[in-house]
């Protein structure tokens, strides 16, 4: 049996900040995770070098489900983002131990390829319209077969998703968060002219898909699904927060449009209800926030009984460990629905050096050992880390509101 022998965290910074959990055997292979949680990144590095780490070694690193429940049940206190990201990081780190044990990648270890490829989609921002759909049509020849679509709103400073790259999005800063003020009102009679335009724009073959940041009320939700019906959106992201998971019946009763949650849960109870009354459409539980690979099954499982697939959270706030893990339980999941996949900088590539590819629109982990990804850590070790914290959002009267 592979015994863990050693394990310690690794902090860095190639442009944002990254936790990254390696775990040793005493067969000399070695397995990586992430534990990144944006904003609040010590919080689990802490809990990995304090609490978890001491409790995994000596252990078989073979016995992946066993660790995952000692790690889940015996800390008593359970669920939450800090303790289910630390979960990911270390069943990440042993399934990619796992794979290269026996010689195989992740997925096939889960059962074998159920796809060619992940289908991924983009995100096209701009400070307007015309802007957003230039960067849509930008996508769309890079071969892209879906597009996230997010515009400024007339009226507003600063919106959501709209970031002044060209192909990055990174809301969390250094210092102090930034305070962005929201109308919901200037939001809805903005929101169906960009779809109307983005169609007639880009056509009806390109996936079109849009995030409300739970700004909405779920009255306010179902009028601009509705609004939103004509342009057949693939789905419309996180319409309200969902705390209250019954909130969606709301929703389902005035619109067809398909919906997407899931982003900031962290286990299958965020979603139990959702998923079996068949409230949403897309699941977007993600790998190092939900637990590791190990606990997405469980939640896929669950909504492979409900026609519910998946669609999980790939934005830079996960480093490509993350990403490679996605790649791996999605193309091998039978409900798979889509994989967000926002471009890493160069310098995190180089950090984190992978096998997984993109070509026309489909994106895979690639067929080396294990998660196919690695740390070099004389990299990382140049890049320190750096306090960042995600906005805060009030509305235009100062009340605090959803970010």
């Amino acid at each position: 049996m592979p015994t863990i022998t050693s394990a310690r965290v690794i902090v860095t910074c190639p442009g944002r900040n990254f936790i990254t959990l390696k775990i040793e055997t005493d067969q000399g292979v070695y397995g990586v995770g992430d534990a990144t949680l944006n904003g609040r990144e010590l919080a689990v590095a802490s809990y990995l070098t304090d609490h978890v780490i001491p409790c995994l070694i000596g252990r078989d690193a073979h016995r992946i489900e066993d660790i995952w429940q000692y790690l889940y049940k015996g800390a008593y206190w359970r669920r939450g983002p800090v303790t289910m990201s630390a979960i990911a990081a270390v069943d990440m780190a042993l399934w990619d131990i796992k794979g290269k044990l026996a010689g195989l990648p992740v997925y096939q270890l889960l059962g074998g390829a159920s796809r060619e490829g992940c289908m991924v989609y983009g995100h096209a921002n701009g400070s307007d319209i015309s802007e957003t759909i230039e960067r849509a049509q930008e996508y769309l020849e890079f071969g892209y077969k879906a597009v996230r679509l997010q515009s400024g709103v007339p009226g507003l400073k600063a919106t959501y998703g709209v970031s002044g790259e060209r192909f990055y999005y990174e809301p969390a800063k250094g210092n102090l968060p930034d305070e962005t003020c929201w109308s919901t009102s200037k939001y809805l009679r903005s929101v169906p002219e960009l779809f109307q335009k983005g169609r007639d724009a880009l056509g009806w073959d390109l996936h079109l898909l849009h995030d409300v940041h739970h700004r909405c009320t779920p009255i306010e939700a179902a009028r601009l699904g509705k609004d939103l019906e004509p342009y057949r959106l693939f789905w419309l992201e996180d319409a309200t927060p969902a705390e209250d998971q019954a909130a969606f019946r709301l929703i389902r009763q005035h619109t067809t449009t398909p919906l997407a949650v899931g982003e900031i849960f962290n286990s299958i109870w965020d979603c139990k209800q959702l998923i079996e009354e068949q409230l949403i459409d897309y699941i977007r539980a993600t790998v190092v926030h939900a637990g590791g690979i190990t606990h997405l099954r469980r939640i896929a499982g669950l909504a492979d009984l409900y026609q519910v697939r998946t669609g999980c959270h790939g934005a830079t706030d996960l480093s490509p460990v993350s990403m490679a893990a996605a790649l791996h339980f999605g193309i091998s999941v039978p409900n798979f629905g889509i994989q967000e996949y926002m471009r890493h900088t160069p310098e995190t590539d180089a950090v984190f050096p992978h096998a997984y590819s993109f070509q026309d629109g489909l994106m895979h982990p690639g067929d080396k050992p294990g998660l196919g990804v690695d740390i070099d850590e004389k990299l990382a070790a140049g890049y320190e880390y750096n306090r960042a914290y995600l906005p805060v959002n009030r509305l235009e009267d100062g009340t605090m509101f959803n970010w």
